[in-house]
This record gives structure tokens, sequence and C-alpha cells, in this order.
């Protein structure tokens, strides 16, 4: 086992990390940046070295200045966590060139599984079903109308080194396609700086479900169950559950034994995610792989009880999975909601600010992982998620009810932040019955922040005051 580890993130994430490696009692080294200078992650670790300016460009992009900070400071490793480095194939090689190692997959994985153009083919040829669409990459925005044509409209635009929904487009028209494709190339190009597109049929209001992945480097690789992450904005995660509600044992275990086939195909080792879409008729295809921990990576730990960040360590450090598939118990339901600091009423406006005060709920079957504390101020300069809240009971039903129990115990003074607008998503008639796809919240918004103005004065009822479970057929 290690004996120091480097986290290359900060926030929840990093504070994630420390914790673990702490239980693990091996040592720790936060980088932050000047804007992080009284972050919670740096006063938990054993040791923390200021890498650069507020600028993620300056800091927790810069590859240089954490390597430096790993060899000065004696690390035998580094956890990138999730966003910045973690998919970073360059970044990964040079721990490898400098003795330290990456925990994550090898630099030609990430490559290959990185480019979706790419993964799109090893999937095709090792027979996991991916959505019809463009062979290989498309050049010119009149190669991208003639493939449109023939596969028909409409179709979806996404760049090969995208994530996050960034460089992504959807096309319903001939006339649509030219303009959106420069657009989406000139932002994967700001983002990525890799300007190469593909093309693939899209899936109207599909439902977004990905499969947990662990895999060591003596050939065991096992999924984890499956992660509803379908209530989105634009591509962007809001909340997720898992199990998913709507999926049939026979489904369940078709996709399972498919997400184990793609990550056998990619030869993948440590803790990945597959992730697929399943059209309103049943079918499920491929859409891409994340090789890093995931945001949502929580439920999973809660429905299975194994510690993904430990398992991602301990196959960093050339230690066998300690079960197999058949090892895999499920237990209850969890979900989990992204505290963003943003303002939904307002275009979900980013919202930095000082914490006045702050409340974290708790309780039977309560998880917090957050980097707030009193006085603390976020950051203008990076995500703003600044809380997940994560519950895990029986069943749904009970799930459900407990996470509007801890959303309303949440007090997070002086930023505004999107926990009504989940607290109320949780008392709709189709998030109760189970009955929503990625296109929930586009279609539902404006009627759910309407009951947020009636919940705060008008007379007119509003469902978050009544009790509509009773019909919700959730158990």
């Amino acid at each position: 086992m290690f004996k120091r580890i480097l986290i290359a993130n900060r926030g929840e994430i990093a504070v994630r990390i420390l914790r673990c490696c702490r239980e693990l009692e091996i040592e720790t080294v936060a980088v932050y940046s000047q804007a992080d200078a009284t972050a919670l992650h740096i006063q938990l670790a054993t040791q923390a070295v200021c890498i650069g300016s507020a600028k993620a460009t300056d800091s927790y992009l810069n590859m240089k200045a954490i390597l430096t900070a790993a060899i000065k400071t004696g690390c035998d490793a580094i956890h990138p966590g999730f966003g910045f480095l973690s998919e970073n194939s360059e970044f990964a090689r040079l721990c490898q060139e400098s003795g330290i190692i990456f925990i994550g997959p090898s630099p030609k994985v990430i490559d290959t599984m990185g480019n979706k153009s790419a993964a799109r083919r090893l999937m095709q040829k090792h027979g996991v079903p991916v959505v019809p669409g463009s062979q290989g990459s498309l050049d010119t925005p009149q190669q991208a109308k003639a493939l449109a044509g023939k596969i028909g409209y409409p179709v979806l635009l996404k760049a090969a080194a995208g994530g996050g929904g960034r460089g992504m487009r959807r096309v319903f028209s001939a006339e649509e396609l030219v303009p959106s494709f420069e657009a989406a190339r000139s932002e994967a190009i700001a983002c990525f700086g890799n300007g190469e597109m593909y093309l693939e049929k899209l899936v109207l209001n599909p439902r977004h479900i990905e499969f947990q992945i662990l895999a060591d480097e003596y050939g065991n690789t096992v999924h984890l169950g499956e992660r509803d992450c379908s209530i989105q904005r634009k591509n962007q995660k809001l909340m997720e559950e898992s199990p998913c509600k709507t999926l049939s044992e026979e489904l369940r275990k078709e996709m399972g034994s498919a997400a184990i086939k793609a990550a056998k195909a990619a030869g993948y080792t440590g803790a990945g995610t597959i992730e697929f879409v399943v059209s309103p008729e049943g079918e499920f295809y491929f859409i891409e792989m994340n090789t890093r921990i995931q945001v949502e990576h929580p439920v999973t730990e809660m429905v299975t009880g194994i510690d993904l960040i430990r398992e991602q360590i301990r196959v960093a450090a050339h230690l066998p999975l300690g079960f197999q598939q058949q090892d895999i118990r499920f237990f209850g339901h969890s979900i989990e909601c992204r505290i963003n600091a943003e303002n939904p009423a307002k275009g979900f406006l980013p919202c930095p600010g000082k914490i006045n005060f702050l409340h974290l709920p708790g309780g039977n079957g309560v998880r917090v992982d957050t980097a707030l504390y009193a006085s603390y101020e976020t950051s203008p300069f990076y995500d703003s998620m600044v809380a997940k809240i994560i519950v895990h009971a029986p069943n749904r039903l009970l799930a459900i009810r407990r996470m509007r129990r801890a959303l309303e115990e949440l007090v997070i003074d002086g930023i505004d932040t999107g926990a009504e607008l989940a607290h109320l998503i949780l008392y709709h008639p189709d998030y109760l019955k189970g009955n929503y796809t990625t296109s929930f919240i586009e279609q539902n918004l404006d009627e759910i922040l309407s009951w947020s103005v009636q919940a705060k004065g008008d007379n007119t009822p509003c469902p978050a005051h009544s009790n509509n479970d009773a019909n919700s057929s959730t158990h």
C-alpha cells in the first residue's frame, strides 16, 4: 500500500479522498490555488502545497506544478479525483515517467475511451450496442450533413474529446446542421483543445443509465449496478438514484453484461463508468466511458457497501479485488442531490459568496459530502457544486421522503443554491412514479419553479404541501 498520496483536486472530492486515505493510514498532500488558501481540504491533509494562482490553468491544471509538489513531498501516487486532470492521458503519462502511480487507468486506455469516436469503434468491434452514427470523426460540416441525411433527423453532434455537455449540439433539421457543427467545434476547441467531431442519431426522451465498473490488473472485472442520471439540465446531472425504477431484471442483467464487456474490451483497470441511453422502447446504446470516479459514486456505495475510492487505491497499488460478481449484493435504494451555488429562477445564475451560516442534515441514512464550513467563501473560479446530499433507505418511497427531510434541514445562508428546486422535484408526480427522462427538467422547470412562488405566499395549492405519495407506485 502507498505511504503518501497527493490529491490533485479540490472541494468535496478532495475531502472525500483525504478521509479514505486517513482510514487506510496513508499520509496525504493537498494542493491548492491562492483562491483556496482557506479551503477545508488543505486543513485536513498531512501537508499542503500552493501550486499557483486562482485560474485553474495556473493551478489545478498545471501539471508541472502538481508533479513538482508530488516529487518534493515524496508521494508514491497521485489521485486526480474527477474533473481537472482526471482524464488527461498526458498527465497520467508524466506521472509514469516521474515514477509516480497515477490512480486511474493507463494513458493508452484514457486516450482510447476519452476519444468518443474511437470508443464507438471499439464497442462496435466487441459487440456492445452503440447509437447509429458516424464510423469515425467528421472533418467538415458537409460530411456531417450528408450522414444526417442518411440516418435521419434529429441527430446529435458531439466533440470526440468532449464531456459535461460541452461541444454538443442537438440538430433537428438540415438548415441547422452547418451552423451547429461550427458552434460545437469552436466550443470543443476552446474547452478541450481538440475540434474533432462525430455524429450520431439522437434518441429522443431517453433515460441516461450508467453502470459502475471495477477492474483489477489480474483480469477481474465486475459491475456494481446502475445509476439513473436522467434528471439533468443541458447534459449536466442534477440528481441520481440507484437502482433505476424502470429497468427490468432481464434488461439490468443484459446491460451489466454489456458494461463488463466494454470495460474488458478497453483493457480497463480501476473504477470507471459505462454510460448508456435507454430508448422509450427499451433499447439501450453505449454512449461513452468515464475513466475516473464519478460525482455520483456515493449512491453506488450506499446500495453496495463498497468504498469505491478505497478500491481505486487498492487496484492502483497492484492489489486484486477482494470480491467477484457473485459476491456483490444490493441493499435498498439511494438518491443523491447535487447542491450547486446557483439560482434556478434566474437561469441558473452562479452565486458564489460567503457562507454566513451552515447547517447540514444528518440522521439515519443521510450522508453529506461537502467542503463547506461557516464563514468559508465559495470561489467564482471553479465548478458551482458545493455539496452532495445522499440518502439511503429500504425502498424508493422511503428514500424520497428521507431526501425531502434532509433538504428541509439543510441551511446554507449567504448564497443561493438549487436545494429548493431539488426538494420540489421530489414531489412531482412523474418523478414519484419514476416516469421521467432526460427531458424532465426541460419540460417541467417552469411549472416546478411556479410551485416555489406558491409556497412563499400564494393561496394556490402547491404539490409540496399535499401528500401525493399514495398513488405514486414507488415502493
